[in-house]
C-alpha cells in the first residue's frame, strides 16, 4: 500500500509531519496511471506539470504552510475549467480546446493547496450514464474492464476506482457522481443544488446541475465540500443509535438484481444492529412527478444555458457548432434535434418546473411526517453493464432502458435538489454495490456526518487491488 490509498486526513497527517512529500503522491499517481493506461481514464494528463505543482507544493510544506488540501493531487471532470488544461466537456467541438480562467470550484481547490492532475474522462455533453464516449474512447471500470464505469462522471469514478488519485470532481445532474461512485466501489456527494458555485462548468440545466466530490471515504467528500462551499462544523460526530432512516420500497427496492439485493438487505441490517430505527415509507405519487420533470428541465435548459455558457466563457464555438460535432450516437439522438424543431416547448417546460415544485413538498412532507432523517436505498438497481450496452441492459430476465435503468433511483432527488451520498457496502458477482442516503435540501452537512456514521458502522467494504 502507497500514501495514496489512504483517505485524506491521513494523507494531510503524512505531509503535514514530513513523512510524506508531495512529489511522493504525484510520482505514485504518474505510475499507477502508466500502470492502468487501458482503462482510459484521463482526457488530459501531464505528468512533468503535476510534479511541478508537487515540488512548488513540496517548498510550501517546508516553509512551514498548511492547508488542507496542500500537496494532494485531485482530478477534475473534462467539463470543468482549469488554466492550462483542455475542457473539452467530452466533445468534438471543444475538444482540446483551453478555457481563458479557472472554474470558480478550481480557484476554491487551488486556495485551500490542491494540485490538479489533469483531466478524466465523461460521457459527452454529461448526457449519458455510460462513458461510452465516441470522441475520447470508452472509459472502463477498474474492476472488470470490459465493464462500464457508470456516468456521466465516469472517468472520475474510474481514477478515483483505480486508485490513481485519492479524490476527483464530478458532477451530477440525475446521479452521475453518484452512479459512477456506486460502480466503482467507491464514496459520492450531490450536494444541494447551489451550494457549489457553477460557474466555470459547462452545463446542461441549472436548475438540475452540480458538481461533488468522489473519494475513498465520505469523510474525504466532507473535507472537500467544505473546501468547496466554506462549510464549518460544529465539530459533533453522530450517533446512529436512535435515528430514523426512511425505506421507500417502491421503486427504490424494487426489481433489483438478486445478489446486489443481498448485499443491500445486510446493510440494512448493519444499520438495524447499529440502532437505526428504519421506517417502511409510500410515495406513490413519485415515479409520475419524476417523469413529468426529468427531460423537460434538462433539454429546455441544455439549449439556454449552454448558449450562454460557451457565449459567456468566451469558447470560441457557438451551441449550433456543439450539437453539428456530437458524436456519440446516444447523446446526437438526445440533442440532435434540439434546435430543428425537436426541443421543450416552453409550456411544457413551465409545467415540469411546477411538477419540481410538487415533489419538493412531498420530499418534505415525507422526511417531516415520518419523521426521518434520511431515506435509504441501493445506488443502482444492478452492477456495472457491459461496455456497449449503450441501449438496453438486462435485469431480471428483462431488457431495459440502460439511462433509465441506472438512473432509477438517484434521479428523483436530483430533480429535488436533495442532497445524496453513496457508500460502497461490498461486492455482486465481484462488483462494487453502492448504497444510497438523500437527505432534506440544505441538510448536506448533518447527512454527510450521517453518512460517515454509516460507513464506519458497517464492515469495510473491498478495496480495489492495484496493479502498482
Amino acid at each position: 500500500m502507497h500514501a495514496i490509498d489512504l483517505p485524506l486526513a491521513a494523507i494531510r497527517k503524512l505531509l503535514d509531519g514530513g513523512t510524506l512529500t508531495s512529489l511522493d503522491l504525484a510520482e505514485a499517481c504518474i505510475a499507477r496511471t502508466q500502470a492502468n493506461a487501458n482503462i482510459n481514464a484521463w482526457v488530459s494528463f501531464d505528468a512533468d506539470a503535476l510534479r511541478e505543482q508537487a515540488q512548488e507544493a513540496d517548498r510550501r510544506l517546508a516553509a512551514g504552510e498548511r492547508l488542507p488540501l496542500l500537496g494532494i493531487p485531485i482530478a477534475l471532470k473534462d467539463n470543468i475549467e482549469a488554466v492550462g488544461m483542455p475542457c473539452g466537456a467530452g466533445t468534438g467541438a471543444l475538444h482540446r480546446k483551453s478555457p481563458n480562467s479557472d472554474a470558480e470550484l478550481v480557484s476554491k481547490l487551488k486556495a485551500a493547496g490542491a494540485l490538479i492532475a489533469g483531466k478524466v474522462g465523461m460521457h459527452e455533453l454529461a448526457f449519458g450514464i455510460t462513458n461510452n464516449n465516441a470522441v475520447t474512447g470508452s472509459v472502463r471500470n477498474p474492476w472488470d474492464r470490459s465493464r462500464i464505469p457508470g456516468g456521466s462522471s465516469g472517468g472520475s469514478g474510474a481514477a478515483v476506482g483505480a486508485h490513481l488519485v485519492p479524490a476527483a470532481i464530478g458532477t451530477d445532474t440525475g446521479g452521475s457522481v453518484r452512479v459512477p461512485a456506486s460502480l466503482c466501489g467507491v464514496s459520492g456527494f450531490r450536494p444541494t443544488v447551489g451550494r457549489v458555485s457553477g460557474q466555470g462548468i459547462a452545463p446542461i440545466s441549472v436548475t438540475r446541475d452540480t458538481a461533488g466530490p468522489l473519494s475513498y471515504t465520505v469523510g474525504d467528500c466532507a473535507l472537500i465540500d467544505a473546501v468547496l462551499t466554506g462549510a464549518q462544523d460544529s465539530g459533533s460526530a453522530v450517533v446512529l443509535k436512535g435515528l430514523r432512516f426512511g425505506v421507500p420500497r417502491v421503486p427504490f427496492w424494487s426489481d433489483l438484481e438478486p445478489e446486489l439485493g443481498r448485499v443491500a438487505e445486510s446493510a440494512l441490517q448493519g444499520l438495524r444492529q447499529a440502532g437505526v430505527e428504519l421506517v417502511e415509507i409510500d410515495m406513490p405519487e413519485l415515479a409520475d412527478l419524476n417523469a413529468s420533470v426529468s427531460f423537460p428541465v434538462a433539454l429546455y435548459e441544455f439549449v439556454r444555458d449552454m448558449r450562454e455558457y460557451l457565449a459567456s466563457r468566451g469558447r470560441g464555438v457557438t451551441l449550433e457548432e456543439v450539437i453539428a460535432a456530437v458524436g456519440s450516437p446516444d447523446v446526437r439522438g438526445a440533442v440532435g434535434t434540439l434546435l430543428t424543431g425537436g426541443g421543450i416547448p416552453e409550456d411544457v417546460y413551465k409545467s415540469a418546473l411546477q411538477a419540481r415544485k410538487r415533489m419538493q413538498a412531498l420530499y418534505q412532507k415525507t422526511f417531516e411526517t415520518n419523521r426521518v432523517e434520511a431515506l435509504v436505498f441501493p445506488t443502482t438497481p444492478r452492477t456495472a453493464a457491459l461496455i456497449g450496452e449503450d441501449e438496453t441492459v438486462e435485469l431480471n430476465g428483462a431488457q431495459l432502458p440502460t439511462f433509465g435503468t441506472f438512473i432509477r433511483n438517484t434521479d428523483p432527488g436530483s430533480n429535488a435538489s436533495l442532497p445524496g451520498v453513496t457508500i460502497p457496502i461490498g461486492l455482486a458477482h465481484g462488483l462494487p454495490v453502492g448504497l444510497a442516503l438523500d437527505g432534506p435540501i440544505n441538510s448536506d452537512r448533518r447527512l454527510l456526518a450521517i453518512a460517515e456514521a454509516v460507513q464506519s458502522a458497517l464492515p469495510p467494504a473491498p478495496q480495489f487491488k492495484t496493479s502498482n
